[in-house]
């Protein structure tokens, strides 16, 4: 009798604990969602993207830091890894250290970082996010609506959802198709994992087929299947990254790859939007869909900023096809018996110079040594850097037909009326940044005033503010004062920078991650 007692009460007492424990779980879901209902509501966004990008980037950096490189004979040092974190995070693809150090789990990491850094997959973070928010307010004001209505049932309500800033809701009209946020999210993912799936088969399949090519990767001992994924995922996201030191100049002459990833440069990017809307409308021709009907005629209520109207699907279409075409023919007019170009043929010539056009906005892959580039097509290359995404030469009146030009103008309050005037324009923020870097590295400009000029470092700074990942890199022949020991290095030109000039350049790209979030800044002043 004793011993059944005594598993009774042990019975009983774990029975109490399990319910204690249920309890705590249930209490501490309650308070995840109230402060996750919180965080949609009263956080800014542009916050809520400065904490995802830190967050990842310390948390890059303490993976990265926790596994060992390649070699054992050189271990990058913390805020070189913590820079590498930050350019794979914000996919700029700057370098401070060359690509080979890092093991091969290191090189997964990065490609985590990229993948999840990437505009299409944080947009499609971001479209969650806000179906979340909807959702929530659908539900608080059914409550509001049912309390009202039996406290008082002549009172009017106020509508909740009518102050939210996602317009994915069913129209009131009963005649228009219903636009659905939900099934734009499998959508989006279906086209972010289908052109993944599709550029590793591809890379892969020529990495199989093409000796010269594999060889390279048996030469700097990679593995086949990290190379396609990494570069596919690089390529995708416009980070620019490639496993090999000398980035895609090994490359120069494998017409066949290259060609491969500039479909991938375009619809990870600047050809999003007309991708994205070209899928939408071959899927309508398959399938007789509303929520399709209403996605391709609602882009506005849609709220997603990714999917643009028709006609400006196709200005942008025009408008990117006509930046590569002005580069295209400056870059062959002015180097085309270049040293940089020596050794390929006309048809690789040709393939080369397309694919370093179309990696100028925002991709930085290069099949070329931009310190040998002519200064001239150096200094375009910078404007199209500087350039958003998006950018559209849309010739409508007034401004009608652009994005956001149709949106609801909501009252600010004052102390967000003075931020606004307070904000500078982009190019003021650059020039700020350009201006810090030359006082930082000062000393450097004074002894080595050949790779430490000012054209040198204003690409730097703008490729990192783009993303882009360019760099004139540096060179031991251009020291005026030849330095004992000095060794060329596949890296970028910020890799010589001294710490200072290195931490002004992780909040650039960061930064510049977050453009998008002062398109309109500088606009309190007035130029006459």
């Amino acid at each position: 009798m004793s011993f059944t007692c005594l598993g009774k009460e042990v019975g009983c007492l774990c029975s109490a604990s399990w319910l204690k424990l249920a309890r705590l779980c249930r209490s501490f879901c309650f308070l995840f969602s109230r402060y996750y209902r919180s965080l949609l509501l009263l956080v800014n966004s542009f916050c809520i993207q400065v904490l995802y990008f830190v967050f990842l980037s310390l948390l890059g950096f303490w993976v990265l830091k926790a596994l060992k490189p390649r070699t054992s004979s050189f271990s990058p040092r913390d805020l070189d890894l913590f820079f590498t974190a930050v350019s794979s995070a914000t996919v700029s693809s700057m370098s401070t250290v060359e690509m080979e150090v890092f093991s091969n789990a290191q090189l997964v990491v990065m490609t985590v970082l990229m993948f999840v850094g990437g505009e299409v997959f944080t947009s499609l973070i971001g479209l969650h996010f806000r179906m979340s928010k909807l959702r929530w307010l659908i539900k608080t004001e059914e409550k509001v609506t049912s309390v009202d209505t039996n406290l008082c049932p002549s009172k009017p309500t106020n509508v909740i959802v009518d102050h939210i800033e996602l317009g994915a809701v069913a129209d009131s009209d009963s005649r228009k198709p219903q636009v659905e946020p939900q099934f734009l999210c499998f959508v989006v993912l279906g086209y972010l994992l289908g052109v993944h799936v599709l550029g590793v088969a591809a890379v892969s399949l020529y990495m199989t087929l093409v000796s010269s090519a594999r060889d390279v990767l048996k030469k700097k001992g990679l593995k086949m299947m990290t190379f396609s994924v990494f570069t596919t995922v690089s390529t995708f996201t416009n980070c620019g990254f490639v496993p090999t030191n000398e980035n895609m100049i090994v490359f120069s002459k494998n017409s066949g790859l290259l060609l491969i990833l500039i479909p991938q440069v375009l619809l990870g990017n600047t050809l999003f939007p007309p991708a994205l809307r070209l899928t939408l409308w071959l899927m309508g021709r398959f399938s007789r869909r509303a929520e399709i009907e209403g996605l391709l005629s609602s882009t506005g209520e849609v709220g997603y900023k990714h999917l643009l109207p028709s006609l400006h699907s196709s200005l942008l279409v025009v408008t990117v096809l006509g930046f590569i075409g002005v580069q295209f023919i400056m870059f062959c007019s002015m180097q085309r018996d270049s040293e940089s170009l020596s050794g390929l043929s006309s048809y690789e010539k040709i393939v080369g110079v397309l694919f370093q056009c179309v990696n100028t906005r925002y991709a930085g892959e290069t099949i070329v040594d931009l310190s040998k580039v002519a200064p001239a097509v150096l200094v375009l290359f910078v404007v199209m850097m500087y350039l958003p995404p998006y950018t559209t030469f849309f010739p409508a009146r007034g401004g009608e037909g652009l994005p956001g030009n149709g949106e609801r103008g909501k009252p600010k309050r004052s102390y967000e009326i003075l931020l606004e005037n307070l904000i500078f324009s982009q190019l003021s923020y650059l020039a700020i940044f350009i201006i810090m870097v030359c006082m930082a590295e000062t000393k450097k400009m004074k002894e080595d005033p050949i790779n430490f000029n000012v054209l040198n470092i204003v690409v730097e700074v703008i490729s990192a503010y783009g993303n882009v990942g360019f760099t004139t890199g540096y060179s031991c022949e251009r020291q005026l004062r030849r330095v004992e020991g000095c060794e060329d290095k596949w890296y970028g030109f910020s890799g010589k920078w001294s710490d200072e000039g290195k931490i002004i350049l992780i909040i650039v790209m960061i930064f510049g991650r977050l453009k998008k979030s002062n398109v309109k800044g500088g606009r309190a002043w007035v130029l006459l």
